[in-house]
C-alpha cells in the first residue's frame, strides 16, 4: 500500500464534458437572467393596466337619528370637613422688676421675648427662618431663639419658616 501523504496527487483530468454542452449551460443562464430581468423591470412601474372603468351609480343613503329624552338631574350636596390646625402655643417671658432703670439705648421698641420657642425641633432647638417645617407645622407661627415672629408658609416648592 502507498502512503498518501508522501505521494503526489494525481493531475486533474481535463474536462471530460463536451464543449457543445458546455455552451448550451451558459446559453440558458443567460437566457433565464434577461428573462428574470425583463419581468422584474415591468413590475416595477407600479401601474396596472385599467381594464375597464367602472360607471358611477347613484348611492342611496339614509340616515336616522334617535334622540333620547333628557334623563332626571340626580345633585347631592357634600359639606366640607375643615381640616385640623396644629395648635399654636406662644409662651412669652417678663423681665425681672429688679431693673434699675438705666436705659442702654436699645431702643423702645424692642420685643420683650428673649430665647423661648413654642414649636421647637424633633431635637429641641429652635427654629429659624429659611428652614424647612414640619407637615404638622404648615401653618403655625412660632419665634426663633432671639424671639422674631416666624411663620411656616408655602414658598419656593416646599414649605419654610419665614418671618411673620
Amino acid at each position: 500500500m502507498t502512503n498518501v501523504y508522501t505521494t503526489p496527487p494525481a493531475p486533474r483530468p481535463v474536462d471530460t464534458r463536451p464543449l457543445r454542452k458546455r455552451k448550451r449551460v451558459w446559453l440558458g443562464g443567460s437566457g433565464l437572467l434577461l428573462t428574470g430581468a425583463l419581468i422584474v423591470g415591468a413590475g416595477n412601474g407600479d401601474q396596472q393596466p385599467v381594464a375597464a372603468e367602472a360607471k358611477p351609480a347613484p348611492t342611496v343613503t339614509a340616515t336616522v337619528t334617535a334622540t333620547p329624552e333628557p334623563a332626571p338631574t340626580v345633585t347631592e350636596t357634600i359639606k366640607a370637613k375643615a381640616k385640623p390646625r396644629p395648635t399654636v402655643t406662644v409662651t412669652k417671658t417678663a423681665r425681672a422688676a429688679a431693673d434699675t432703670g438705666s436705659d442702654t439705648g436699645s431702643g423702645g421698641g424692642s420685643q420683650d421675648t428673649t430665647g423661648t420657642c413654642s414649636i421647637t425641633s424633633n431635637a429641641g432647638n429652635c427654629y429659624s427662618a429659611g428652614q424647612f417645617c414640619r407637615n404638622s407645622d404648615h401653618g403655625a407661627v412660632t419665634t426663633n431663639e432671639g424671639g422674631t415672629r416666624i411663620k411656616c408658609v408655602y414658598s419656593s416648592n416646599a414649605w419654610r419658616w419665614t418671618y411673620a
